[in-house]
C-alpha cells in the first residue's frame, strides 16, 4: 500500500511539471490573442513611436525606431537640436555623444551583444522557440497589488567583458488580461552594474487592431524611476535607410 502511495505521488509530481510547462506557453498564447494575435505581429515591418520621457522634472521628446531587420535608433529632441542614441544599422552601433556632439561607434562587444537581440522585435516571446529562448513559470507574485503569473525567460548568452553572461529576465503577467506589467532583469554594464533593472508597463491602446503600453517607467528597483509617455504609435513606417548610417563624412568636415 505504502508502495502504492509512493507511485501516486510521484505521477502527481510529474503531472505538475507538465502542467506548469504547459501553463507557460497557454499564458503567452492568451497574451498575443490579447493584444491582437500572433499573425498580425509577424507582418509587422517597423515601427516608430512619438514618446516624452520625464527627466528631472523636465519632459523630453523622444522618437524611437523599431525595424524588423534589427534596424532601430531613438532621436532624442533637446534645445532644438536631434541627438541620435543607440543606432544600429544592422552592423555599425553608435550614438551621439553629448558632450562633443560627434558620432561614436561602440565597441565590438557592445555591438555583438546588441546583435543578438535583433531577432526580438516585435517581442521576444514571439516564436521564442525557434529563436532558441527558454521560458519558465515561476507562480504567482503580486506587484504593487496585482496578481501576477512571474515567466522566466532565457535568451542566448551575452558576452561581458570578454565572460560568457546568462540573459535572464522575469516577466510580471497580468492574471486578469494576461498583459505584462512589469519585468526585471541584471545590470550588466555603467555604474549600476550588477543591481536590478525593473521596468514597468500599463495604459495599453489599440493601434491599428494591435495593442500596446502606453505609458511606462525606466529604474534601479528601489529607486527613483523615469516614467516614459507614448504619443502616438505608428506600425510599418517609411524611414530612410541613411538614416541609421554612422555619419563618418561629417566626422571628417568638422576637423577641418
Amino acid at each position: 500500500m505504502k508502495k502504492l502511495s509512493n507511485i501516486i505521488v510521484a505521477c502527481l509530481l510529474l503531472m505538475g511539471s507538465a502542467i506548469q510547462a504547459q501553463t507557460a506557453d497557454e499564458i503567452l498564447d492568451a497574451y498575443f490573442e490579447n493584444i491582437g494575435g500572433k499573425d498580425n505581429f509577424r507582418a509587422l515591418t517597423g515601427m516608430k513611436m512619438t514618446a516624452k520621457v520625464n527627466q528631472q522634472g523636465m519632459e523630453i521628446p523622444l522618437e524611437i525606431y523599431q525595424m524588423s531587420d534589427g534596424r532601430q535608433m531613438t532621436v532624442v529632441k533637446f534645445q532644438g537640436k536631434e541627438i541620435k542614441q543607440g543606432v544600429f544599422d544592422g552592423e555599425t552601433l553608435w550614438s551621439t555623444n553629448f558632450m562633443t556632439m560627434q558620432p561614436e561607434k561602440s565597441d565590438a562587444e557592445t555591438t555583438a551583444n546588441l546583435k543578438l537581440n535583433t531577432n526580438d522585435f516585435p517581442d521576444s516571446f514571439l516564436d521564442y522557440k525557434d529563436k532558441g529562448y527558454t521560458v519558465e513559470l515561476l507562480g504567482k507574485e503580486t506587484i504593487e497589488g496585482t496578481e501576477t503569473y512571474k515567466i522566466k525567460l532565457v535568451k542566448e548568452p551575452l558576452t561581458i567583458d570578454g565572460e560568457s553572461k546568462e540573459d535572464i529576465s522575469f516577466y510580471y503577467f497580468d492574471t486578469e488580461n494576461y498583459v505584462p506589467i512589469a519585468v526585471e532583469s541584471e545590470v550588466h554594464m555603467g555604474p549600476m552594474k550588477g543591481q536590478t533593472q525593473l521596468i514597468t508597463f500599463s495604459d495599453y491602446q489599440e493601434v491599428d487592431g494591435l495593442y500596446f503600453p502606453f505609458s511606462m517607467s525606466q529604474g534601479v528597483k528601489g529607486s527613483a524611476s523615469q516614467p516614459i509617455t507614448m504619443e502616438s504609435i505608428e506600425l510599418n513606417p517609411t524611414v530612410d535607410d541613411t538614416a541609421f548610417a554612422f555619419p563618418a563624412e561629417t566626422v571628417e568636415e568638422n576637423k577641418q
